[in-house]
């Protein structure tokens, strides 16, 4: 095994364990954790192209520097009430890994809180809500400061149609 496998699949377990730094941002008053190696860069609300015939909760595209990012409104994907955006609203650019690519996505979340260093003890696993409630795009629940923190596995929040979808329209 070579050096990089071996730090690789370090990685990888540690993605897996729920374990190290994540982002910590809001939506509503409820705060969630994206791990940090899949946050490209953080900005500010940039002018927001819209697409014809997409989701209400895809926003459209933003010219970033020269390329083309889709952006999407969580608190529209997660089904809560629209808000108007304020100086603390920004676009957090994302990596999302597809079955056949990587690919950069913006997120708009009400405001960016923290990075965390979460441990392992500290996750417990995602509350069953039923059947009928599909929960796979939470890591987990981490429990800091008396609150709780979503944790969430960004690559699955979008499903693989929406990432079609999403990658039509750029």
């Amino acid at each position: 095994m070579t050096k990089a496998s071996v730090t690789m699949d370090q990685a990888v377990k540690a993605v897996t364990v729920k374990t190290g730094k994540y982002l910590t941002f809001t939506l509503d008053d409820e705060t969630y954790g994206i791990g940090i190696l899949k946050v490209k860069e953080i900005i500010g609300m940039l002018p927001v192209t819209s697409v014809p015939r997409t989701p209400l909760f895809v926003k459209g595209v933003i010219n970033l520097r020269g390329k083309v990012i889709p952006v999407t409104d969580l608190r529209l994907k997660f089904g809560m009430d629209a808000m108007d955006y304020t100086d603390r609203t920004c676009i957090i650019v994302v990596e999302i890994d597809t079955n056949d690519a990587t690919v950069l996505i913006g997120i708009v979340v009400d405001a960016v809180s923290e990075v965390l260093n979460i441990k392992e003890e500290d996750v417990e696993k995602t509350p069953d809500f039923g059947t009928r409630l599909n929960t796979e795009y939470i890591l987990g629940m981490a429990k800091m400061g008396g609150g709780v923190k979503i944790l969430l596995d960004i690559d699955k929040v979008l499903s693989t149609e929406e990432m079609e979808t999403l990658k039509k329209a750029v």
